[in-house]
């Protein structure tokens, strides 16, 4: 008769006391590995340094990405979805002896009577730095706008007190004004500026409004840090062209067909400018998606720049671990080969250098961490970039900490766990 085939043997379960020992063994491990960390202190102070800068640049990447992705929502809402914005000049192709005073008089009120669902045009100028003086205070205005009515209305931009300049006003280039808020603050402190007398260059002018807080603007301008006249006003006397203006405001009673409405726009404007069939615009319409596009080109380029460095320094805090644990493992030879002898698996080692490096590098993380934001605080007061706190940071920096102290301590770990045991009690690899 045949005889039976032997079964082959099934491997022992795994019990909860069993479960139980591995679980002590890790924690004994752990013990070993933060005790080695702590008698090789400097080397430690190294790897962490090393690490911590890496980790540093990737926490400016995320808050500066966070921060710049809020700042353009914010850019691209108080611009409106509704209106769009035309500026004089074909900004996207600056050619040499191009003119950037285009606009005119007769284009708005073309684009008022023709432009369909446009209910409001208002043209615009802009001057730079005009000192405003209210008793003994002086005050650098950052712009002053020329506008027709409507400004605060076109932008989206209430008034928290006193009331718009009037058409009137307009016309008869009246020498009234709409503080921003900064120079309200500065000139006037908590007290009401409406009805109060401001001398712009010397010019005195009547407060009849003051615009609300927006904040700072991307790349650190003060969008509060403004005055507005009538454009008659600044015509007449600032001595800036009567007939063209820089800029018109169009805002629209449909914001879902602002696609059709720029090409009806451009297609008016180019009739009015007598632009032949192929050639340029000398005017450029700007959109909230526009706006939105170029905000987004800069926060990539910013993404990779601040990447490819952010990478560079995490490489190094790993080519610095993975260096000095070779060098700890020569060291420690004796007692790598004192431990197989007592029974250590070449497992146990391994994961004793794994939990080393590891720890080394989330306590870098940590540390890169805080340094980051500290470095973000300070680039967001020079003006330079606007940061924004999210667990994202958290989140990756601890990851990356964590990839970076597996992937480079996992050669050095490996070696060490290969060690013959004889050898390396003779204190020879």
């Amino acid at each position: 008769m045949p005889r039976s085939a032997t079964p082959s043997p099934t491997p022992p379960p795994v019990t909860p006391s069993g479960l139980w020992q591995g679980l002590r063994l890790l924690w004994r491990i752990r013990g070993v590995s933060l005790g080695a960390l702590w008698a090789y202190k400097l080397r430690s102070i190294f790897v962490i340094a090393a690490v911590s800068l890496g980790i540093a640049s990737l926490t400016v990447i995320i808050a500066a990405q966070d921060g710049a992705n809020r700042r353009a929502d914010e850019i691209t809402e108080s611009f409106g979805p509704d209106a769009l914005l035309i500026l004089g000049g074909d900004i996207t192709n600056r050619a040499v002896g191009q003119r950037f005073y285009t606009l005119t008089w007769t284009d708005a009120d073309r684009i008022r009577q023709s432009l369909p669902g446009a209910y409001l045009v208002v043209p615009m100028q802009a001057l730079r730095e005009h000192t405003l003086r209210s008793g003994n205070r002086n005050w650098a205005v950052g712009s002053t706008i020329g506008s027709t009515d409507n400004y605060g209305a076109s932008w989206n931009w209430p008034l928290t007190e006193g009331r718009d300049i009037t058409p009137q006003e307009v016309e008869r280039g009246a020498r009234v004004i709409l503080l921003g808020d900064a120079p309200t603050r500065e000139l006037f402190g908590s007290d009401s500026p409406v009805g109060r007398t401001v001398y712009l260059q010397k010019i005195p002018f009547t407060v009849v409004g003051r615009l609300s807080a927006r904040g700072v603007a991307g790349g650190g301008g003060n969008m509060d840090d403004r005055v507005v006249i009538p454009i008659t006003t600044m015509q007449q006397r600032f001595g800036t062209y009567r007939k063209y203006f820089r800029a018109l405001r169009i805002k629209f009673h449909d914001a879902e067909h602002m696609d059709e409405n720029m090409g009806n726009l451009e297609s008016l404007l180019r009739h009015l400018h007598n632009i032949r069939e192929g050639e340029a615009n000398d005017f450029t319409i700007l959109s909230a998606a526009e706006v939105q596009k170029f905000l987004s080109m800069i926060k990539g380029g910013l993404t990779i720049f601040l990447g490819i460095t952010a990478a560079a320094a995490i490489l190094v805090g790993g080519f610095v671990l993975a260096n000095l644990f070779y060098l700890s493992v020569s060291e420690r030879t004796r007692e790598i080969g004192l431990r197989r002898a007592m029974g250590a698996k070449g497992s146990a080692i391994l994961i004793q250098f794994l939990i080393e490096s590891v720890a080394l590098t989330l306590i870098g993380a940590i540390v890169g961490m805080f340094l980051g934001l500290a470095m973000g605080q300070l680039l967001t007061r020079l003006g330079l970039i606007d940061i924004r706190l999210s667990w994202r940071i958290f989140g990756y920096a601890l990851a990356s900490a964590t990839a970076v102290g597996l992937i480079f301590g996992l050669r050095p770990a490996r070696h060490a766990a290969g060690l013959d045991p004889i050898r390396a009690l003779r204190g020879s690899e």
